[in-house]
C-alpha cells in the first residue's frame, strides 16, 4: 500500500466541478484584484473561524507584514519570536526592521514557552509573535498577562490553525491580530497564494485594507506607503467552495490523529502531546523518534509517506547570523529539529490507510 503525505489532487477531485463553475462566475464579473468573491470569503471565514473581523491579503506572510506595519513596529523596537516554527513568524520584524528575539518552545506543545518570554522583555519589546503550530494553540494566557501590563501587542500567527481553538476561544481572536494562510497544503488551502488578517479592532481592519491596496483610501489618492497585497478573486472563489467543508475536514483530521494517539505504540515513538487548554486541529502530526532519518527511509521504503518540519530552527538559519546565536542557545528547538518527523494526517486518508501507517511504524525497530 503506498499512503501519500498529501495529495491535492485527490483532495480536489471531487470539488473540481463546483470549482469550475465557481471560477467561470468570476470570470463573467470580472471581479479579479479583490471584488465580490474576496467580500463573500472575508464575511465567510470570519464568521466559520470565529472571529470578529477578516481582511483577505495575498499571503500569510503578507498578513503578518501588514499587522506589523499596522501596529507601528519598527527600528529600535524589539520582537519575540518562536525558534521553531516556519521563518514567516521572523519576517515580521524582519521586514520592518525590528530587532529579532527567539525565544525557546514548550517541549510538549512545541509552541512557544511563556517562561522563556518572560525572561527576555526588556522595554524595547514591542510585540511578541506567537505561532499556533501544526494545528495547535499556543498558550495563550500567561502570554497575554506578561503583554498587557507593558503595553506589548500580541500577534497570533494562525497560518496552521484554522479553527483551532484556546479554552474555547477561536484563534486569530485572542491577540491583538492573527494572521492565517491558505496556501494549498493548509487546512483550508486555496489553488495558489492567499492569506488574511483577523483582529477585533475595526480601526486595525480598516487600514489593512488601506495598506494592502497601495496605501489608497480611494482612486489614485495614496494616503500611506502601501503595499500590493490584494487576495485575488480567483483564490477567493476556490476558498468559498472549500469554506463550508472546512469544519468537516477538520473533525476528520482529529479523529485521524485520535486513532494515532490510540495505535501507535512503539515504545521509541514520541508522540504529540495535546494539550489540556486547546483542541487542535492537526494541521501535522508530528512525531519524534532518536533515529528520525533511518525511520523516514523506512517508511518510505513501505510505501509511507512523511515530511520533516522543520529540519532547522529559526536561530541556526544562515540568513539570521547576523543576530550572532549558536548551536545550543536553544536546546529545546534544536533537539525537535533533529527528531521531528510528520505523519500523513490529511483528511482524505482511508481508514485502512490510517491503520497501514500504525500498523508500519509499530513495526519499526
Amino acid at each position: 500500500m503506498k499512503v501519500p503525505f498529501i495529495d491535492l489532487k485527490r483532495a480536489h477531485e471531487p470539488l473540481k466541478e463546483e470549482l469550475l463553475e465557481a471560477f467561470a462566475n468570476t470570470l463573467d464579473h470580472g471581479g479579479f484584484c479583490l471584488g465580490p468573491d474576496v467580500n463573500a470569503f472575508e464575511e465567510g471565514f470570519a464568521k466559520e473561524q470565529g472571529v470578529a473581523g477578516a481582511v483577505g491579503v495575498g499571503s500569510g506572510t503578507e498578513a503578518l507584514h501588514l499587522i506589523a506595519l499596522a501596529l507601528g513596529v519598527g527600528p529600535g523596537d524589539e520582537v519575540i519570536v518562536p525558534d521553531f516554527t516556519f521563518i514567516a513568524s521572523a519576517w515580521f520584524a524582519q521586514y520592518v526592521g525590528a530587532k529579532i528575539v527567539f525565544a525557546d518552545i514548550d517541549p510538549q506543545t512545541f509552541t512557544i514557552d511563556p517562561q522563556c518570554i518572560e525572561k527576555l522583555i526588556t522595554d524595547k519589546t514591542k510585540a511578541i509573535v506567537v505561532t499556533h503550530l501544526f494545528g495547535q494553540a499556543a498558550d495563550m494566557d500567561p502570554i497575554l498577562a506578561l503583554a498587557k501590563d507593558r503595553g506589548i501587542k500580541v500577534v497570533e500567527d494562525s497560518a496552521q490553525a484554522h479553527m483551532a481553538l484556546y479554552k474555547g476561544r477561536p484563534v486569530g481572536d485572542i491577540g491583538d491580530a492573527g494572521a492565517f494562510s491558505f496556501y494549498p497544503t493548509k487546512n483550508l488551502g486555496g489553488l495558489g497564494e492567499g492569506g488574511a488578517v483577523t483582529s477585533r479592532d475595526a480601526e486595525l481592519l480598516e487600514q489593512i485594507k488601506i495598506l494592502r491596496a497601495h496605501g489608497s483610501k480611494e482612486r489614485y489618492l495614496n494616503h500611506y506607503v502601501g503595499y500590493n497585497n490584494r487576495l485575488e478573486g480567483l483564490q477567493a472563489a476556490s476558498l468559498n467552495v472549500k469554506l463550508p467543508h472546512l469544519r468537516g475536514k477538520t473533525a476528520r483530521r482529529q479523529k485521524i490523529a485520535r486513532c494515532y494517539l490510540g495505535g501507535i505504540n512503539n515504545p521509541d515513538i514520541s508522540l504529540p502531546v495535546p494539550a489540556r487548554y486547546g483542541e487542535s486541529v492537526y494541521h501535522m502530526f508530528t512525531i519524534r523518534h532518536a533515529e528520525r532519518d533511518r525511520l523516514k527511509a523506512y517508511l518510505a521504503e513501505n510505501g509511507v509517506g512523511s515530511d520533516i518540519v522543520y529540519p532547522y530552527p529559526l536561530h541556526l538559519q544562515p540568513c539570521f547570523n547576523f543576530l550572532g546565536y549558536k548551536e545550543g542557545d536553544f536546546p529545546v528547538s534544536e533537539e525537535l529539529a533533529k527528531t521531528c518527523l510528520s505523519l500523513p494526517i490529511v483528511p482524505e486518508l482511508t481508514d485502512e490507510e490510517v491503520q497501514y501507517v500504525i500498523d508500519t511504524l509499530n513495526a519499526f525497530e
